[in-house]
């Protein structure tokens, strides 16, 4: 099968014929529809994670079963499913609290599958894939917790997004941060997941959402998406308008970025009392500077999350009938389409900031 594969890091990635090992016991094997490019594979590609070469990236996908290991029975071939990024045991500390998104009950590395081994490889090297998906392939062999099924109506670009972007921003706003109609919402970063943190605010009924980013085109694309208010940053003071326009400052402000500077302009969007929820995913070597005196003073409460709390076999599927209820936008995300052959330019555009979704379609 093709797959795009990354030699080294800092550099472009390779389209090669790779080979797949079938499932084994308990995981799953699905010809991926159409997967998108996500911030998080740029900071693989960039080097800003200790990541292992050579990788196939990509944890944004959907696709149809192609064939089941021993023991998988909630899905079987032909099923259409949706890939969560992240595998949940079901039986650690913090799957059994509802948080699978914390889950701890796998040794292996994520880039591998649970037994430690590959299933894919190149001219017989083992090749590592990202969040034990690799979706920059044709086909995936993946653990089957992380393949929810889902109705085949709806397109595979669209899934595809439902898998990263739509459901962490989305329920950023809903599960970790739980908004409640009538609160005022600041986003900063209006990237995909920053446009599904205010669609997310839309659906439950916020106020005020306030969109702040460095380029007029995502803050034309934010407003579409429900955003009533929107600030350049590049060009005035995003903390102070905000707190013009709120008469104080929102009530939870979510950093879809990840860079130490914007978690600490958040801060200063927040009221006193207000939230400030980190969604963004940082380069490893980025910090922030903070007054601790001022959590006191002021009782802000600083915080992150990982994949919104999502719960994915709850949540991914609600985020479908969500989509074809139209209480979310999602076809409008997919700004690019490409071929896997064209994903070079596709993880360009992605770093010039040009694009709302970027997705490859098989």
């Amino acid at each position: 099968m093709k797959a795009a594969v990354l030699l080294e890091q800092n550099t472009p990635l390779v389209v090669e014929d790779v080979d797949l090992e079938g499932p084994r016991a308990q995981e799953v094997q699905v010809r991926i529809g159409a997967t998108g490019i996500c911030h998080s594979d740029l900071h693989n590609i960039k080097g800003e994670w200790d990541n292992r070469t050579p990788v196939i990236l990509g944890h944004e996908g959907a696709g149809v079963v192609e064939a089941v290991g021993e023991g998988v029975d909630h899905v079987k071939p032909g099923d259409n499913v949706i890939l969560s990024f992240r595998a949940n045991c079901g039986r650690c500390e913090n799957c059994a609290r509802g948080i699978p998104v914390l889950c701890n009950g796998h040794d292996s590395p994520r880039q591998m599958m649970h037994d430690g081994t590959a299933r894919v490889s190149l001219k017989g090297q083992p090749l590592f894939i990202s969040a034990r998906l690799g979706t920059w392939a044709e086909q995936v062999v993946c653990p089957a917790e992380q393949a929810v099924p889902v109705p085949g109506d709806i397109p595979p670009e669209v899934a595809a997004l439902i898998g990263c972007c739509v459901t962490t921003g989305v329920c950023s706003v809903t599960n970790a941060a739980r908004v409640e109609a009538g609160d005022t919402v600041a986003v900063i970063g209006c990237g995909g997941v920053g446009l599904n943190c205010i669609q997310g605010a839309r659906l439950v009924g916020a106020s005020t959402i306030i969109a702040i980013d460095i380029l007029d085109g995502k803050l034309e694309y934010a407003q579409e998406f429900g955003a009533t208010h929107k600030i350049n940053s590049s060009r005035e003071d995003a903390a102070k308008r905000v707190r013009e326009i709120t008469g104080g400052g929102v009530d939870y402000v979510f950093e879809a970025i990840g860079l130490g500077p914007t978690v600490e302009q958040a801060l200063e969007c927040a009221r006193v009392g207000g939230t400030v929820v980190v969604v963004g995913m940082a380069p490893m070597d980025h910090t922030a500077s903070i007054n601790p005196l001022r959590f006191v003073r002021e009782q802000k409460t600083l915080t992150g999350t990982g994949y919104g709390n999502a719960r994915q076999l709850i949540d991914i599927p609600r985020m479908v009938e969500h989509y074809k209820a139209g209480r979310l936008d999602l076809d409008r995300l997919v700004s690019h389409r490409y071929k896997i052959d064209d994903i070079n330019e596709g993880v360009e555009r992605l770093k010039q900031g040009e694009a709302a979704r970027g997705v490859v379609v098989f």
